[in-house]
């Protein structure tokens, strides 16, 4: 059976797996939003804390995908289900490019007008919402552009772990020497992220172009 043949046979396969894959991947960059946006903005305020919080959270991609879900596999609550231990995992891993963005977009806003803000009389917190946040938007849906296309293509090893996703289909296509089952898993992830990069990549544009 060719991949064509394949995907017209188990449509609903694909297609639920597609969704635990969008789902993983979805959950895990929105904890890594959550996290990372208020933690970006404070390392940027303090520039020798962010070096201590960017080396810290860079270490762990010094660590393999799989060993990283060996050892959280001893975490207690979050070992117990495959699920949980992947997005934990993937939100490690996608933490790192929005925490830099976020640093980065806060830090490069120009001083003047913050001044010019402070002049008004704009507070901490309204020069954040209202000048610094929304020059920084381009720097920082970059960031997030990256956390997604990483957290897609990384979604796939969670599989090996049970945790669901397209990756199902490849590591059963490698068990089985299947090509078209590897392809059936394969092809639906290359093409979500390339609709994640381009959807992305284009509101990046816009934004970038406010400015």
């Amino acid at each position: 059976m060719n991949l064509l043949d394949y995907l017209i046979a188990h449509p609903h396969e694909v297609l639920t797996l597609s969704l635990e894959h969008i789902s993983l991947a979805g959950l895990s960059v929105g904890i890594a939003i959550v996290v990372g946006l208020p933690l970006g903005v404070a390392i940027a305020r303090r520039p020798a804390l962010a070096r201590i919080v960017l080396g810290t959270v860079n270490s762990i991609h010094v660590v393999p995908s799989l060993a990283l879900f060996g050892f959280l596999f001893a975490v207690p609550w979050i070992g117990d289900r495959a699920p949980r231990m992947a997005v934990l995992a993937l939100s490690l891993y996608t933490l790192l490019p929005i925490l830099r963005n976020v640093c980065a977009g806060i830090s490069g806003v120009d001083p003047a007008v913050v001044e010019a803000g402070r002049g008004l009389g704009l507070t901490a917190g309204q020069l954040l919402m209202r000048v610094e946040l929304p020059l920084a938007l381009g720097v920082i849906v970059a960031g997030i552009r990256v956390a997604v296309v990483l957290a897609i293509g990384i979604t796939t090893i969670a599989a090996a772990i049970g945790a669901g996703g397209l990756g199902e289909l490849i590591f059963r296509g490698l068990a089985m020497v299947n090509d078209s089952l590897i392809f059936a898993g394969a092809l639906p992830a290359a093409l979500l992220a390339l609709l994640a990069d381009s959807s992305l990549g284009w509101l990046e544009g816009r934004l970038r172009e406010r400015v």
